[in-house]
């Protein structure tokens, strides 16, 4: 049911202008000061300044030049993804929009461009995107003008729509705040991680030399395999989090299709697991899980060979480091770049230079754990904050929850 005083519109009846698909160029092989936005660019928290490509100035490319407060959606991509939207701020000079985009423009004189932003991004809309997409691959799917334009908006007046915005906009700031809490806290983290790792600092109590090893005489490949059962439920790899249960994301027969005939690799507590396709973007842990699990055949598991003179949270600590990760990145194999991938061997190969002393292990570790605990509080406080948000606008737009709007 429509609030009193609410007017059901779509986006059409408040655009100012027409919506218009951008132009994808060939990239340049050097920078010209002209750019155009990759398809990662329109992220769920805004624009990902990172998904950019250098292009020559061609006319075409000029013609789809971006000005602040042009909104951005996207018409092409994956299920979860496609019908992505932002506002474009002028965060970027001389940004163009690709082909798979759409661009519009809001009429303020009818409604509030914060807060159509924030409606356009809200689960209503959403929701609305996913229904309409098509495409004849699963992975790929799309949308058009015609949807765009018939996007169902519920507009209240525009002092509501103000007075909605405002609020959200406070949430905003709250998660703004979080985030660079979170990303100063991972900063010194690392920061913190390359001094005692590498022994550059060394903790009171601590003065024996280190030892320079291969990690073939640290760890040893488990060659364990099994199904899933309830015995060994099927998890997956997440960098953020340690070997954490399979999340809808992964609810697909994607790993191995059939489990009654194909094994999966098992993996027991505190063992490290690593993606040799993702092992040069640091995609490496450590089972959190107190209990044994299986992974795809994909991951390599391996187990520290004497748990009595070596710590595995250390080695995962290690090798979870940017300078390791940077040697990793030199040692992938492959032609295309998708299908690069660290070896098991050369990654054994691997010297690192460590405490001799256990002791000394564990004590880092348990310094670097206060500052992972740090950085999760920061984390779950960030979720919460955005699923309250999230629950808030869903009341806000639909009229369930109403501000109080100043009479004059």
């Amino acid at each position: 049911m429509t609030p009193k005083g609410w007017n059901k519109v779509t986006l059409k009846e408040i655009l100012d202008g027409s919506i218009k698909n951008g132009f994808s160029p060939i990239p340049a092989e050097q920078c010209t000061g002209y750019w155009v936005l990759g398809l990662g660019a329109l992220s769920d928290d805004g624009l990902n300044q990172n998904e950019i490509k250098p292009v020559e100035p061609t006319s075409k490319t000029l013609d789809s030049l971006l000005s602040s407060g042009d909104f951005l959606v996207s018409r092409s991509n994956t299920p979860d993804k496609v019908g992505r939207s932002i506002r474009f701020k002028g965060e970027i000079a001389n940004c163009s929009y690709p082909d798979l985009m759409m661009r519009f423009r809001i009429n303020e004189r009818i409604a509030d461009v914060n807060f159509i932003e924030a409606f356009l991004k809200s689960s209503l809309v959403r929701d609305y995107y996913k229904s309409c997409a098509a495409g004849s691959s699963s992975t790929m799917v799309k949308i058009n003008k015609a949807i765009v334009e018939n996007t169902p908006l519920v507009l209240p007046s525009i002092t509501e729509q103000e007075k909605i915005a405002k609020i959200l906009g406070t949430w905003d700031q709250a998660i703004a705040t979080t985030e660079k809490l979170l990303a100063n806290s991972q900063q010194q983290k690392n920061a913190l991680g390359q001094q005692l790792l590498f022994g550059r600092k060394r903790l009171p109590g601590f003065n024996e030399d280190w030892k320079e090893i291969r990690l073939s005489k640290l760890l040893t490949v488990r060659q364990e395999k099994t199904v899933p059962s309830e015995k060994n439920p099927l998890y997956s790899l997440t960098i953020e989090n340690g070997i954490t249960a399979k999340t809808n994301r992964y609810n697909r027969e994607a790993l191995v299709k059939d489990t009654a005939t194909k094994t999966y690799k098992l993996v027991k507590p505190s063992d490290i697991v690593f993606n040799p396709a993702n092992l040069r973007w640091g995609a490496i842990s450590i089972s959190r899980i107190l209990h044994n699990v299986v992974v795809s055949p994909i991951y390599e598991v391996l187990f520290v060979t004497e748990p009595t003179k070596n710590s595995a949270s250390f080695l995962a600590q290690y090798l979870m480091t940017s300078r390791q990760i940077a040697k990793f990145a030199s040692m992938t194999e492959g032609t295309l770049v998708e299908r690069q991938a660290v070896k098991l061997e050369p990654f054994l190969a691997t010297k690192l230079k460590i405490p001799t002393k256990l002791a000394e292990q564990e004590k880092i570790v348990e310094v670097l754990s206060a500052a992972d605990k740090t950085i999760e509080a920061l984390q779950q406080k960030l979720a919460c904050l955005k699923q309250e948000k999230k629950s808030l606008m869903q009341q806000l737009f639909t009229g369930k929850r109403r501000v109080k709007v100043d009479e004059s």
